[in-house]
C-alpha cells in the first residue's frame, strides 16, 4: 500500500509531480505561460555560439540553472566551415527528436503506458538553391523531415499509433515546425 507522499516513478518521471502539475495548470491556466530565451554571438565565418540559461515559467523567472548551456553552431567544410559544431539545421533535427521523444514519454506516462526503449532517426531534405536565392520556388529550409521512431512499450499497436500521432500534434517543437509561426527579425537599436 503506497502512502499519499510516496514517490511513484514511471518511465523515469515522477507521476505524483506530473499529476500535481496538471492539476495546478487546470486550476490556474496562467501557470502554463512560458518564455524561453536564447542569446547568440557570432565568432567567425560560419561559427556562432548560443547561450541559454534563464526562462520564465509557472508564474515566475526560473533560477534553477546555476550556469548557462552553451551550444556552438558551425558548418562542415563543404558549407565553408570547419566543423566547429553541428550546423543550425542539424540542431533543429536534434531539437525535434528531443521534443517528440520527451512528449511521447510524458504522454505515455500519463496514459499508464510503460516504455522499455525508444530510439529515433530523423532525416531532413534541403535544396541549397533556396538558401542561395537561385530559385524562389525552392524553400530555403527543409522540404520534408521524416521521423522514424522505434519504440517498445507495454501497449497494443493501436495505442502506440495513437500515442505517436498525439505526440506529433502536441510536441511544441514539432508543432512549431509543422505550422506557420510568425518570426520577427529586426535590427536592435543601439542605446
Amino acid at each position: 500500500m503506497k502512502t499519499q507522499n510516496a514517490t511513484t516513478k514511471k518511465n523515469g518521471l515522477d507521476t505524483n509531480q506530473l499529476e500535481a502539475t496538471v492539476q495546478a495548470i487546470q486550476a490556474d491556466p496562467t501557470l502554463a505561460q512560458f518564455e524561453f530565451r536564447n542569446t547568440n554571438q557570432w565568432v567567425d565565418g560560419g561559427e556562432n555560439r548560443s547561450t541559454i540559461q534563464g526562462f520564465y515559467g509557472v508564474g515566475k523567472e526560473d533560477t534553477s540553472r546555476s550556469a548557462p548551456f552553451e551550444f556552438t553552431n558551425g558548418e562542415p567544410p563543404v558549407l565553408l566551415g570547419n566543423n566547429e559544431g553541428a550546423n543550425p539545421v542539424e540542431f533543429l533535427l536534434h531539437a525535434l527528436a528531443g521534443c517528440v521523444t520527451t512528449t511521447t514519454v510524458l504522454h505515455a506516462t500519463a496514459r499508464g503506458i510503460t516504455i522499455h526503449r525508444v530510439s529515433t532517426r530523423l532525416v531532413g531534405d534541403i535544396d541549397l538553391q533556396g538558401l542561395l536565392g537561385f530559385d524562389d520556388s525552392i524553400p530555403a529550409g527543409y522540404r520534408q523531415i521524416k521521423i522514424e521512431m522505434d519504440i517498445e512499450a507495454d501497449c497494443s499497436d493501436e495505442e502506440l499509433d495513437d500515442l505517436l500521432q498525439f505526440s506529433r500534434e502536441h510536441s511544441p517543437v514539432c508543432n512549431s515546425v509543422c505550422r506557420p509561426v510568425p518570426v520577427v527579425l529586426e535590427r536592435a537599436t543601439r542605446r
